[in-house]
């Protein structure tokens, strides 16, 4: 074989290499594929996009509940989903956001890919993408063997690879007009505007002038189109939902949440250039004081977080941030009255329940040891695949001397990270400990999730 037509091969092997890393999960956003993913979690936040999302998804015939979404600490604008209905936020999309309308825009956008199931139809069109690129490489192959030029096998190559990347490319564009479509049918609906779409797709189309390293993630991810822009024009010009206020609380919640993000996310020198001490809003205070509490100053943190619950008493996200302020300030016992009241407040938010279960445990005397577990038992409706969650259960059974419960529930976490052989060994031994009933038979259940001949290939063992 020749020098030349093995380095023709090499890039075959990129080509190959290429169409495959598009197929992988979660390759729609193609920033995370080379950088580290963070995730965050924060009640917040997370009703705020519950929220907004719920109406939509139900709007399209989507079950809420079969949803998941995971916010991404990131700075750029992106969202995606991916196989499995899972959908990805980034938290740029919220910090660089001009109003609530532009994130309702995107989970509009997100819920039709979601509701049209474009994702399952994305590893046939992958699929037949590299098939194409695959024959024009072979046709080049063979008129290479037949004449002896190395050109013919350069020109089949990239004649298939630019074949095939354009069809591809044709679908994904017409995946994002198909969304486009769907989201704002979804938005007429439930009374809502377009105009957040109209004005994120401004925003975005300055992108198409930058080179592809310095564009935004959602832009490489979502193809952008004048037409796209031109569409929502339309769709705004004619529908009399155009200029339709948001819903009560929406836009104050998102300047809420907003702020908090960048409180806790951004240095805190930048959060005070961007809320100064002369922007007397409630969000700026919010920033501020998230920014104090993340210098060090405990005491100015509480001071400013006690005057806006005092304008905000049934808030449950101030009680809450008052209760981390504490704890994390090493005050556990005064952390346990605004966790109490934030739980008592967001009976339904599995995180503010999480957190006054872990001052409980902290402060562990018998009494609060056990309301800790009633709080982990309401956290695990939504939480029980979070091997952090378990691992509270395991402390707080082992400080109430239930021995058996704890060996159960660190079973749970350690099968949960794949640790098989541990879990083996603590479901085994909780099985032994425990009284018959359901607690014994899930120990049995796990132990057998765990035995070597059950697991999948190359896992702990």
């Amino acid at each position: 074989m020749s020098r030349s037509l093995a380095s023709k091969l090499v890039v075959i092997l990129v080509v190959l290499a290429f169409f495959a890393a598009l197929a992988a999960p979660g390759s729609a956003a193609a920033q995370s594929a080379s950088q580290r993913v963070v995730t965050i979690r924060d009640a917040e936040t997370e009703n705020l996009v519950r929220r907004l999302s719920h109406p939509l998804f139900r709007t399209a015939g989507v079950d809420p509940g079969l949803v998941r979404i995971t916010l991404i600490q990131n700075r750029a604008i992106n969202a995606f989903v991916s196989t499995g209905n899972r959908l990805f936020i980034h938290t740029g999309l919220i910090q660089q956001g001009g109003s609530v309308r532009e994130l309702i825009g995107v989970l509009a956008h997100e819920t039709g890919h979601i509701a049209g199931g474009h994702l399952a139809r994305m590893p046939e069109e992958m699929r037949m993408a590299m098939l194409r690129a695959i024959g024009g490489m072979l046709l080049g192959g063979v008129a290479a063997a037949a004449s002896g030029d190395s050109g013919a096998l350069a020109a089949g190559m990239l004649g298939g690879q630019a074949s095939a990347m354009g069809e591809f490319y044709a679908f994904t564009r017409a995946q994002e007009q198909s969304a486009d479509q769907a989201a704002v049918t979804y938005l007429d609906r439930l009374g809502w505007s377009s105009r957040g779409l109209e004005s994120l797709l401004i925003k975005l189309l300055d992108q198409e002038l930058l080179a592809v390293g310095r564009q935004d993630p959602y832009f490489r991810t979502h193809p952008l189109s004048r037409d796209r822009l031109e569409f929502a024009r339309q769709h705004i010009s004619q529908s009399r939902h155009a200029d339709a206020p948001t819903p009560p609380g929406f836009e104050d919640s998102f300047a809420m949440v907003r702020a908090k993000l960048d409180g806790f996310i951004d240095a805190p020198a930048s959060t005070w250039r961007r809320y100064p001490p002369t922007d007397l809003s409630t969000p700026a205070r919010y920033a501020r004081a998230i920014a104090q509490f993340r210098s060090g100053r405990i005491a100015n943190a509480v001071a400013m977080v006690d005057a806006l619950i005092a304008e905000a008493p049934r808030s449950p996200w101030l009680h809450e941030l008052k209760g981390q302020i504490l704890f994390e300030g090493q005050r556990p016992a005064e952390a346990l009255a605004p966790y109490a009241q934030a739980s008592a407040l967001a009976p339904d938010e599995a995180m503010i329940r999480l957190s006054h279960a872990r001052v409980l445990i902290e402060l562990g005397q018998p009494a609060m040891l056990r309301q800790a577990l009633g709080e982990l038992e309401a956290t695990m409706r939504t939480e029980r695949d979070s091997p952090f969650v378990w691992r509270q259960v395991a402390i707080a059974q082992g400080r109430l001397g239930n021995m058996p419960q704890a060996d159960l529930a660190l079973a749970e976490e350690a099968l949960l990270l794949g640790d098989a052989r541990s879990a083996r060994t603590l479901a085994t031994r909780a099985e032994a400990a425990l009284p018959a009933g359901p607690q014994r038979l899930r120990a049995q259940d796990l132990r057998n999730a765990a035995a070597p001949e059950n697991l999948p290939q190359g896992r702990g063992r």
